[in-house]
């Protein structure tokens, strides 16, 4: 793996003056097919670009102005532009040179990778090569090749994507093109959710509180949810509750730091009871008010099941 030296950043272009309208950065995102475009344009989403994927290039140009206007809010922008878009694609370099006569500035990222692991890649993913549509995989790569040349010495960063996990391109993107160094918080979602609904299907972490004794069976809790003092208190009689949070805040405090650095931006830390009606619901709350008040951490807590039945929670 290796990453390009910068190639004349236009960002950084003292004679261009300064644009006359809220959009400070404009990204155009291109390169091979499998070499991690997408991984790329999420990055900058991520970190609050508005982001437009498979854009034909000669909307670049509109979309800019579009951009420009004295109206416009969109301050920073990126857009990947590749051989998905076929015979458009071919003018990718004219509306280059259209930008450039403009002066408006821009950035062009171009993402690579060794014939060899892009055809390793299609393989795994079964994916079909945008180019490859009546050959092989291996002449797609060729062509595409071919469309990319005039590209590769225009570019400001050209990356290769060789041996790069996709948290490591991520970190690279950040630490390499991000104009400001990554000030963005983590945004971390804590969900309650009842087993018997079904999984908490989009968790990074998930943490089972069934141990926990169920207000269900308790006639006087069980119209009740976790949001009420008396459930709590019915779920932390014998001090389990206060000690699950804790333990779990624990290694929340230890992780969180480290998720940073790989770059990920939203964490959903799922919390599972029976319903999804009381314990879950209590753990939540008490993780989401733990870590409310944290500068890094933009905190967020759901309640799935909680307004399901409440037979057999």
């Amino acid at each position: 793996m290796a990453v390009s030296k910068p190639r004349g950043l236009r960002l950084h272009r003292k004679d261009a003056p300064a644009p006359a309208s809220p959009l400070e950065d404009l990204v155009i995102i291109t390169g091979f097919s499998g070499a991690g475009k997408s991984t790329a344009m999420a990055v900058f989403e991520d970190h609050g670009y508005f982001c437009v994927d498979n854009l034909p290039p000669k909307m670049i140009a509109s979309l800019s102005e579009l951009f420009t206007h004295e109206g416009s809010k969109v301050e920073r922008a990126a857009v990947v532009c590749d051989a998905r878009g076929g015979d458009h694609f071919d003018g990718l370099s004219a509306v280059l040179d259209e930008l450039d006569a403009g002066e408006m500035p821009y950035r062009l990222l171009l993402l690579e990778a060794e014939p060899d692991t892009l055809l390793t890649r299609f393989k795994e993913t079964r994916r079909r090569h945008p180019l490859a549509v009546a050959g092989t995989v291996e002449g797609a790569i060729a062509a595409e090749s071919a469309l990319l040349a005039p590209l590769r010495d225009r570019a400001d960063r050209v990356i290769h994507t060789d041996g790069l996990s996709a948290a490591k391109l991520r970190r690279w993107i950040i630490d390499d093109l991000l104009r400001t160094p990554a000030t963005g918080r983590l945004a971390v979602t804590f969900q309650s959710f009842g087993f018997k609904h079904g999984p908490a299907r989009d968790a990074d972490l998930l943490f089972d509180c069934r141990f926990l004794p169920n207000p269900h069976y308790e006639e006087h809790l069980r119209p009740l949810t976790g949001h009420d003092p008396r459930v709590v208190a019915y779920a932390n009689q014998d001090g389990g509750l206060d000690e699950f949070c804790a333990r779990v805040g624990e290694l929340l405090d230890y992780l969180l730091p480290r998720y940073v650095g790989e770059g990920k931006a939203h964490l959903v830390v799922a919390i599972g009871c029976t319903g999804g009606r009381h314990r879950s619901v209590a753990v939540a709350d008490c993780l989401g008010t733990r870590f409310l008040d944290s500068e890094d951490l933009a905190v967020v807590v759901e309640h799935r099941d909680v307004e399901r039945s409440q037979r057999g929670a």
